[in-house]
């Protein structure tokens, strides 16, 4: 009798710790996310249950749960809300060297691992401003005279406009950035509202010079995805990417995590391995039209005509943004960025 009831409690722990299962808390709302889940469990038969939400959020619960945590990832779509949840003692280390090879050292670090990557560039309509003008810009320059109430852009709450300003920081250095913003800001061509696409429409419409936004973006007006008018509208815009001739364009990540007290850690690095292979990043890109972060993966057309001429900043680790977040925020509110 003792004999079988061990056999049972040891046959029952055995299939609790192969549980062909992982728990994901994400920030992402893209249909080809659930798509890649799908291919996941269809290829190694393990099922992910999503919990979607806002970072602040699922930040909360993950705390609250603590050693009882359900989860096991934590996909975020900003480096600096990786760092942020890092800094919270969220996520564990792990060992894989796949992940290390494959992704970028500039793309990672020991907590977290950037999956897509997109540009946050300038667009501008070719019928307002003379491409000779705006060939070689730089971030630096949106700073000039020249584009007084001329710019598009989000809110300073905005985390994409953070982690901009942030990379500014370090590269530029504080007191430089603090300069910068001070003469950027009166070249808002009216209090910052609304979304990336946003700015981009009130540049095809002939109200502000430039816009400020993520590629992807772009990408979505472009393919029809958000509709004929929006369609119509990106195709009198141009993309342009800054500081072509230096560091490159500045770029950021969605990446995820593996939570410290991951029930199915086994499970999450298979996964996080599955969504740098060649199927998952094609699938990526393809269908939210973000760049892969692993290289020699083919992007869809769209991506490949407005990218031509762009050169990634390689120079400045995704981490930088994390670290530089809440200095670039209060300066951007002290400079009565809205």
């Amino acid at each position: 009798m003792f004999f079988i009831i061990s056999s049972i409690l040891f046959f029952s722990i055995f299939q609790t710790c192969l549980s062909s299962e992982i728990n994901l808390y994400t920030t992402r709302h893209y249909e080809a996310d659930y798509e890649i889940y799908k291919k996941f469990r269809n290829k190694t038969g393990i099922k992910v249950n999503v919990v979607s939400g806002k970072s602040k959020p699922l930040e909360k619960r993950i705390i609250e749960e603590g050693k009882g945590c359900k989860g096991d990832l934590f996909f975020l779509a900003d480096a600096g809300r990786l760092y942020s949840a890092e800094k919270k003692n969220l996520f564990q280390k792990i060992k894989s060297p796949l992940l290390n090879k494959k992704i970028p050292s500039h793309l990672r670090n020991d907590y977290w691992y950037g999956i897509t990557k997109r540009a946050r560039i300038v667009f501008y309509n070719p019928e307002n401003v003379d491409f000779e003008k705006v060939k070689n810009l730089d971030y630096e320059d949106l700073g000039d005279k020249e584009w007084k109430n001329s710019i598009a852009i989000r809110q300073s709450n905005n985390v994409y406009n953070q982690s901009l300003v942030a990379s500014l920081i370090h590269n530029l250095g504080e007191k430089k950035t603090s300069e910068w913003l001070e003469n950027f800001v009166n070249n808002f061509y009216e209090a910052p509202s609304g979304n990336d696409r946003a700015q981009i429409l009130a540049v095809a419409a002939g109200e502000a010079k430039l816009a400020i936004a993520n590629t992807y973006y772009y990408a979505l007006m472009l393919s029809g995805k958000k509709g004929k008018s929006q369609q119509e509208a990106a195709k009198r815009v141009k993309p342009l990417f800054p500081n072509k001739n230096n560091r490159g364009s500045h770029i950021n990540i969605s990446g995820i995590g593996i939570l410290k007290y991951s029930p199915n850690k086994i499970n999450a690095i298979k996964f996080l391995e599955f969504l740098v292979s060649e199927e998952a990043q094609t699938h990526l890109s393809t269908n939210s039209f973000e760049y892969p972060v692993v290289e020699n993966i083919n992007i869809p057309q769209i991506l490949k005509l407005i990218s031509k001429e762009f050169k990634e900043d390689k120079l400045t680790p995704v981490e930088i943004y994390g670290k530089l977040q809440t200095k670039s925020f209060n300066l951007m509110i002290e400079k009565k960025w809205n």
